[in-house]
């Protein structure tokens, strides 16, 4: 393919100096001049009008505002709940953990265990004491030294990192929740002093007869009485 030809405009030495150095006819514009008179049609008001927002110093309404009527940007679908990571959580629903890149890990030592004691103790996760966050490594910057890591989550681009280093990841299991210990009724006697059923006749006390034999002799101790 034949190379393209390519003109090389030779310029005057003496018009490149200083005194002669200009923008490029039209890239520069004068500006307006308002507040100048009547006559130039631009005086009094100096185009903005008779009062108002818009006449005011540092005036004017935000973008995207259309004059009180439903945005657009609110006129899109949304998506509701807590329960997808494209939706808004909200509320005690709202997802939270301390962000920490690999960069940061740069200054442990080679071979240190870094866990929630040693970030904290080097001042690279903060106020974490009392919301008890998850703390999160991700893959931001460079690691050279072989660590191990534990933390309660990694991000790809982090593990890929720290294990090319020669280092190892720890994923912490969450905690498991302790239950409280339900307090016992007060557990009945010993096997022992088990009451006696119904079935069950109290040693040393006769059986009483019932049935037919039973009314022959109620009878008899009637007649015997009178």
């Amino acid at each position: 393919m034949a190379e393209r030809e390519t003109e090389v405009e030779t310029v005057d030495p003496e018009d490149v100096r200083l005194e002669k150095l200009a923008p490029n006819p039209g890239s520069r514009k004068a500006r307006k001049r308002v507040g100048r008179g009547e006559g130039s049609g631009h005086g009094k008001t100096s185009g903005r009008g008779t009062k108002g927002l818009g006449a005011r110093s540092g005036g004017g309404v935000r973008p995207g505002f259309t004059g009180g009527q439903m945005p657009l940007y609110m006129q899109q679908g949304k998506l509701r709940g807590s329960n997808k990571k494209m939706s808004m959580p909200m509320g005690p629903f709202r997802t939270h953990s301390v962000p920490v890149n690999v960069g940061s890990l740069a200054a442990f030592p080679a071979g240190a265990v870094v866990d929630e004691a040693a970030l904290v103790e080097r001042g690279i996760v903060k106020n974490n004491a009392n919301r008890g966050w998850p703390i999160k490594i991700l893959g931001d910057g460079e690691l050279e030294v072989a660590l191990t890591v534990r933390a309660d989550a990694f991000s790809a681009s982090a593990r890929q990192k720290i294990e090319a280093a020669g280092g190892t990841v720890e994923v912490l299991s969450p905690a498991e929740e302790s239950q409280p210990e339900v307090p016992q009724q007060n557990a009945p006697q010993a096997a022992a002093e088990v009451e006696p059923t119904l079935d069950e006749t109290p040693p040393g006390e006769a059986e009483s007869p019932t049935g037919p034999a039973a009314d022959d002799a109620a009878d008899a101790g009637v007649d015997e009485a009178g």
